[in-house]
């Protein structure tokens, strides 16, 4: 079970991902400008956020592992429209599609994990590396793929893994060997009616904010690498690709550390000293050059994923059992739901003048909104609990 949540974290993560690293190619082979290509994403973006709420629900109603099995074949078949394009409308529409099927994971994933273990800090830490890693490789992978075989084996490649992995986990469905985990999970009824309210609202406002800054982080990092380290990384797209897999590799590994933290202390600090500590690393990424811009780049990575464990255990524990899924989809619906508008800022800043400043001092303006929601939450929140 841990086996096939994880591998769908890190696809999901990695297919959503190196696009940004992609678009490099195609700038150059298409003639099209980096802040147009991004575009193009846009739609596949929104889908993820979108289509997690009925995807939740589906699995609630239907069967967690076997809503990941239609995820892994689908991504795949999407990845191999996106391969075969031949028009930017085409690869737009292929990327659509992928959107729509990685919008399952996190509302169907997640929530299954969570209400199969005991120590839920621990496991959601563990599956974060994954996700984390499938970032961080997306930008090696891309580019170590369009440098050596072009830019539509970068999509064909990891479509054809996530359709073997889809076809090995539908035989272990088959066979019974995974369970649907129905596992209850502590809720929240020790708080009244308005209280709950108030604590979703402050949630759903954290998860906006962080969800934005990640996203808009993951779309501006490629070309801002390319930027401001000049030929320091060489001319191909490997470069720029290996230092965003070495930024979110090295963030991936304290997912666990945010996750053990979350077992065993106050899950409303965590959660609000990562936007804390945010607010200045983003205020300087908007000057920062060079080496030191990567250095930024992975501290501030580094703090949204180790805060992420906490989010999660936060609206596991408020949230009854029967409707998980649903609550991870209004999660992500949040938090992906955001990308399109992380992207089209991106793309409008980038494209002005500045190099991007502009676009670190309002992230670091909108964590400074998220320090604000948090610190709202209720004292009973601060309490972790793990499920089970």
């Amino acid at each position: 079970m841990l086996v096939f949540s994880s591998l769908g974290h890190a696809y999901m993560h990695m297919l959503t991902a190196f696009f940004f690293v992609l678009a490099l190619a195609l700038e150059r082979t298409w003639d099209m400008p980096y802040h147009e290509l991004v575009r193009l994403w846009a739609l596949g973006a929104l889908m993820v956020g979108a289509a997690a709420i009925p995807a939740g629900w589906l699995a609630d109603r239907w069967s967690a592992p076997g809503m990941l099995v239609v995820m892994f074949f689908g991504m795949g078949l999407a990845c191999f429209a996106c391969a075969l394009s031949d028009s930017s409308s085409s690869l737009m529409l292929g990327l659509t599609f992928l959107g729509l099927f990685a919008a399952i994971y996190h509302p169907v994933g997640i929530p299954w994990l969570v209400r199969s273990v005991t120590a839920g800090g621990k496991a959601l830490g563990v599956n974060g590396i994954f996700g984390g890693l499938g970032v961080a490789f997306a930008g090696t992978a891309a580019g170590l793929l369009v440098d050596s075989l072009g830019w539509r084996a970068a999509f064909a490649v990891p479509g054809m893994a996530c359709v073997i992995t889809g076809a090995v986990m539908l035989w272990a469905w088959r066979k019974g060997l995974l369970p649907e985990g129905r596992q209850s999970v502590s809720t929240g009824g020790d708080l009244g009616r308005t209280a709950l309210l108030k604590v979703f609202a402050a949630l759903m406002l954290g998860m906006f904010c962080l969800g934005f800054i990640y996203q808009a982080c993951l779309t501006a990092f490629p070309k801002l690498f390319d930027l401001r380290l000049g030929s320091l990384m060489g001319e191909g797209t490997l470069g720029v690709g290996m230092l965003v897999t070495f930024v979110y590799g090295v963030s991936a590994v304290f997912q666990v550390i945010g996750g053990h933290l979350a077992d065993r202390y106050s899950l409303k600090w965590i959660y609000l000293g990562g936007f804390a500590l945010q607010v200045p690393l983003l205020f300087a990424l908007s000057q920062l050059t060079g080496i030191s811009m990567v250095a930024g780049a992975t501290l501030t990575v580094l703090v949204m994923t180790a805060s992420q464990p906490a989010e999660s255990m936060l609206l596991s524990r408020y949230s009854p059992a029967a409707y998980q899924g649903f609550a991870f989809g209004v999660k992500f619906v949040l938090a992906f739901g955001a990308a399109p508008l992380a992207i089209s800022l991106v793309s409008w800043l980038l494209a002005g003048p500045g190099g991007g400043a502009q676009l670190f001092v309002a992230l670091a303006a909108l964590s400074g909104l998220g320090v604000i929601a948090v610190w709202t939450l209720p004292r009973d929140v601060s309490r972790s609990v793990a499920p089970g």
